[in-house]
């Protein structure tokens, strides 16, 4: 199953938690995620400097839980908002 995860702004937060340490564990744990096919896809937007993801898991508490090992989340500074995907259904009924 694919998962879109928008990761979503955290009020509060203070810039100097961001620590080089922190984002480079950060870095590698979702180096490992892509490196097991969880992450497929990992981009920033063009617009804001917040993540998103294409995962690849079996359900949504599996892409939930996934994310939940990434030390910024696990750290309170980044959450995501999941959401399904489903493949396009509208080529079978016109052409089907």
């Amino acid at each position: 199953m694919k998962i879109l995860a928008v990761e979503r702004e955290v009020p509060h937060l203070d810039p100097l938690a961001f620590t080089p340490e922190l984002l480079g564990a950060e870095a590698l744990r979702a180096w490992e995620l892509y490196q097991e096919g969880v992450v497929r896809e990992l981009y920033f937007r063009a617009d804001r400097t917040e993540a998103v993801l294409i995962l690849e898991c079996t359900n949504m508490e599996e892409a939930a839980a996934a994310l939940d090992t990434l030390p910024l989340v696990q750290a309170g500074l980044v959450a995501f908002d999941l959401i399904p995907l489903k493949a396009y259904p509208g080529f079978a009924r016109l052409f089907g």
